[in-house]
């Protein structure tokens, strides 16, 4: 079954998203992405078959672990990349296709954590039957711990930045009905939406379309600066304390990397294909866990820089209340 399908270019303009994993941009898009294009181009495979088929190579790779000798180690490294390379197809054909589904995205996240869960204890336990090594019972635990504590954290941290955003959505919404009509926009969506947009310049037209003047304005310039959007920055006290920042962000995001370099997929990679591969399970797990540690203290840190930001935020919309009310 042949379907009108968009040349390779443009595949990846629909499927590839703007930021990304660097091990996923670097190692799994340049072959997930055409074999996307032909999977949607010539067969009838669902994004839920491929989802059920990177778990099932992920069971593969746990069972390749658990024999323990360093050349099923090797396969289960090879299996393992291939289920993620699955895993990754699965939301790039629904994109292409619009076959996505809540329920598929459900179970794509339910089969990774029960991946990883699964793989972490199959190849410790190889390893501790090779070896009768304890350590590995406990760098079993860490792995399943780790997992689980990222996406837990990732979960609160997106449950703040909801609830803050719609605070200040909230405090807009109240200041059209007093006659400011201005939109409103996030930094960061703005950034994400033009990834390759220089940071620093974005900052400044950011303050000079959100900065209060202290000079008087014609009505014409009152009414103009009404119609352009209110740029609410929740990044920028991060921002202003680390520079170097800025210029690294904008570098890896032309390239569609995304800051966290250290995320769950690159822990994923070194536990379950770099240690298999140079049989360093030891070294390469604890390497992985200490980076993904200290990636994830970094998000929270930011995170409390940003609530600063919205306290600010929210300050200023108290003082034009009452510079509106007077």
């Amino acid at each position: 079954m042949r379907r009108d399908i968009p040349p390779l270019a443009e595949v990846r303009r629909i499927t590839e998203k703007k930021r990304d994993a660097w091990w996923t941009v670097l190692l799994v898009d340049p072959v997930a992405t055409p074999l996307v294009r032909i999977t949607a181009m010539r067969t009838k495979i669902t994004p839920n078959q491929i989802t059920w088929g990177a778990f099932l190579l992920g069971l593969a790779s746990a069972a390749f672990f658990a024999l323990g000798d360093w050349r099923w180690l090797i396969a289960g490294a090879i299996v393992y990349h291939l289920s993620f390379i699955l895993d990754c197809m699965d939301g790039k054909v629904a994109r292409l296709t619009g076959q996505g589904s809540v329920f598929g995205a459900w179970l794509d996240f339910v089969f990774d954590r029960v991946r990883v869960m699964v793989c972490g204890i199959a190849l410790m336990a190889g390893q501790y039957q090779r070896t009768d090594d304890t350590v590995y019972i406990w760098l079993a635990l860490a792995v399943v711990g780790l997992d689980t504590l990222r996406y837990i954290n990732s979960l609160e941290i997106f449950k703040i930045r909801y609830s803050m955003r719609k605070q200040i959505k909230a405090r807009v919404r109240e200041a059209r009905r007093a006659q400011n009509s201005s939109e409103l926009a996030f930094m960061e969506d703005l950034l994400r939406n033009n990834p390759e947009a220089d940071v620093e310049q974005d900052l400044r037209k950011a303050a000079s379309v959100s900065s209060e003047g202290a000079t008087e304005t014609s009505p014409q310039e009152t009414e103009d600066s009404r119609k352009q959007p209110r740029v609410i920055d929740l990044h920028q006290e991060f921002r202003h304390r680390f520079p170097v920042y800025l210029r690294a962000r904008s570098f890896l995001l032309r390239h569609r990397i995304r800051t966290h370099l250290v995320s769950g997929i690159e822990f994923q990679m070194g536990v379950f294909i770099v240690g298999p591969l140079l049989d360093a399970v030891i070294e390469a797990t604890i390497v992985s866990g200490g980076l993904l540690l200290v990636f994830e203290l970094a998000i929270i840190y930011k995170l409390l820089l940003s609530t600063r930001d919205f306290t600010r935020t929210i300050d200023s919309f108290e003082r034009e209340a009452v510079t509106e009310a007077a």
